[in-house]
């Protein structure tokens, strides 16, 4: 006779930290190092003065700095928790990641542009140029969607 327990099954919330961690961490350092090559190193001032306001862009510190870096991760992971939580029914999320990422990253996106920022503390809403667009939707595209959707994929069970 066997005496030895079997093992206890991790929580579901056990389950879902790391892909929601790597997928968070990855696509929000991806993104960010592409924003501060192309928009310059006042990126996360940038973010910041979405809760704080304008004024911050030129007058805020290094705590703005750090607030708006932090800003940026916790959108990139709240956006991963979302692809994850989606994931858990509709299995074709995980099955298909290079197929649904990109169209997810399209999705994070347009809300972004179309509801976050005019929301926002910058309230930054068009008309915006054809090219901002494109250039914003292939980012999100290849530097969100995709790594997030590779990470529910590849740590997720």
């Amino acid at each position: 006779m066997n005496t030895t327990a079997a093992p206890t099954p991790p929580s579901v919330s056990t389950n879902a930290l790391l892909p929601i961690a790597v997928g968070g961490l990855v696509a929000g350092t991806l993104d960010l190092t592409q924003a501060l090559l192309l928009f310059g190193s006042n990126t996360p001032q940038v973010i910041a003065a979405g809760l704080l306001g304008r004024q911050v862009i030129h007058d805020g510190g290094p705590f703005t700095y750090a607030l708006g870096v932090g800003l940026h991760y916790f959108i990139a992971t709240t956006a991963t928790a979302i692809y994850y939580t989606a994931s858990r029914r509709l299995t074709f999320l995980r099955e298909h990641p290079v197929v649904c990422g990109p169209f997810y990253g399209i999705a994070v996106e347009l809300v972004m542009r179309l509801v976050v920022l005019p929301l926002s503390a910058l309230h930054s809403k068009g008309p915006y140029k054809h090219e901002d667009l494109a250039l914003g939707l292939v980012v999100h595209m290849a530097l969100i969607g995709l790594p997030i959707a590779l990470s529910i994929r590849r740590f997720s069970r």
